[in-house]
């Protein structure tokens, strides 16, 4: 179990990471068994002028799955990733599946066209800056408070067709807007003919690689106790295009208008590191800040299974540190503790009240005797508790009163005249 391998997590936390292990930078994958290559839904890739395919999604994973169609291996591929499979493919061991630049992040164009530059003035929203090496010039976006205008101009790229008129994206009557954010290298001229996932800009990625893994025991209590991380990323609440709004005082207006046109707006404070640009497609729960994710998000934006991935693999992560095995199945007896309380949203014809903590066993229960019976079943929302709360709220009170906070739970089932069964 988890208690056993845990004497040898002291209660000391392991610091790893910061300026040292920079330099062993992960920037490509390989699969480590053979079979069958699958792309998850939201892969989505553009294959440019050299017949590469360049991924142009933030939240595209990579399966391999064997013979009977189980999943082996599981990989994250970055944005402007460049992909050496394709999906349904048959692979050996030890095949390059993607890599990558790590130490800049692109930005790609999804579309072909000639590059119309707007707001790219020298001296006033990019500057020239000459490398000393080769000699060669390029242009860099500079901060907006160094410049002197008051306006607030974004350096930004449209693109036009043969007939010169702007290229729209596909469905929609907006034209393709590709925004530079601040401090990007820009590798294209005004005028240039670019095709799709051709690389308009670079922003180097140097200042957020210094975070560093705390690990041992406090991390494993972080995560059990569903506590929110500090600076913790954002996901995207919807599937749509993004743009950036006005900005206000020190934040930065990110808006996401999904398919229908309707808008969710985000302020982002500016010291965040925003993983997006303008006219880029994100996913419903996809990482738009840069950041942990925070648990709470991942189970309501990407549902259950995606959270119970979650946190078997950081658990995982803090024990592998330490050389210790652990089968993954204790820890998802822990996660499915945690996820088994729900909140009714609608009742249906239950006689659960809206917005009443319930077992999910009971309520799939009830639910299939309604559906037989033809009547409205009820709808809810996943719940997810700390191991602490989640022990302190089953329906045994002898079970409560043993772990935390008797008096509190005795009196509580006192009042109520409970009675404990003994079951669960």
């Amino acid at each position: 179990s988890i208690g056993e391998p845990g004497t040898q997590l002291t209660m000391r936390t392991f610091h790893i990471g910061g300026a040292a292990s920079r330099a062993a930078v992960v920037s490509s994958v390989e699969a480590k068994s053979a079979g069958t290559v699958r792309f998850t839904a939201t892969m989505r890739y553009v294959t440019n002028t050299k017949g590469e395919q360049v991924v142009i999604t933030r939240s595209g994973e990579v399966l391999v799955t064997d013979d009977h169609g189980r999943e082996r291996e599981r990989h994250k591929v970055p944005y402007g990733a460049t992909l050496f499979v394709k999906d349904g493919m048959v692979i050996k061991a030890g095949t390059l599946v993607a890599n990558w630049d790590p130490l800049t992040r692109p930005i790609i164009t999804e579309y072909a066209g000639q590059i119309k530059f707007e707001n790219v003035e020298e001296g006033v929203t990019v500057a020239k800056q000459v490398d000393e090496v080769t000699g060669l010039s390029t242009l860099v976006v500079i901060d907006p408070k160094r410049r002197g205008s008051a306006k607030v101009v974004r350096p930004q790229v449209k693109l036009l067709n043969e007939q010169g008129q702007e290229v729209k994206i596909p469905g929609t009557d907006h034209a393709v807007t590709i925004g530079f954010t601040v401090g990007a290298l820009i590798q294209v001229r005004d005028g240039q003919d670019v095709g799709p996932g051709e690389v308009l800009a670079r922003i180097p990625m140097e200042g957020q690689k210094t975070r560093d893994i705390t690990g041992g025991l406090p991390r494993v209590a972080e995560l059990f106790e569903a506590r929110s991380p500090k600076d913790a990323g954002m996901l995207a609440e919807t599937t749509g295009t993004v743009s950036f709004g006005k900005e206000t005082k020190g934040k930065v207006r990110l808006v996401i208008t999904d398919l229908d046109g309707n808008s969710n707006e985000f302020l982002i404070p500016k010291e965040k590191n925003v993983l997006v640009h303008e006219g880029q497609v994100v996913n419903k729960g996809e990482l738009i800040v840069d950041g942990p994710a925070e648990p709470q998000d991942i189970l309501r934006l990407l549902g259950v299974e995606a959270l119970a991935r979650y946190i078997v693999d950081e658990v995982q992560d803090v024990y592998r540190l330490q050389g210790v095995k652990i089968n993954d199945k204790h820890i998802e007896v822990i996660v499915r503790q945690m996820l088994r309380r729900v909140e009714i949203k609608d009742p249906g014809d239950t006689d659960y009240i809206a917005g009443e903590q319930a077992e999910r066993s009971q309520v799939l229960a009830r639910n299939d005797v309604l559906l037989r019976e033809g009547k409205m079943p009820a709808t809810f929302n996943n719940l997810l508790l700390g191991i602490t709360k989640a022990s302190l709220s089953t329906d045994s009170f002898i079970s409560a009163a043993s772990f935390q906070e008797t008096t509190r739970v005795l009196t509580e089932a006192a009042i109520m005249g409970k009675r404990d069964e003994l079951r669960g």
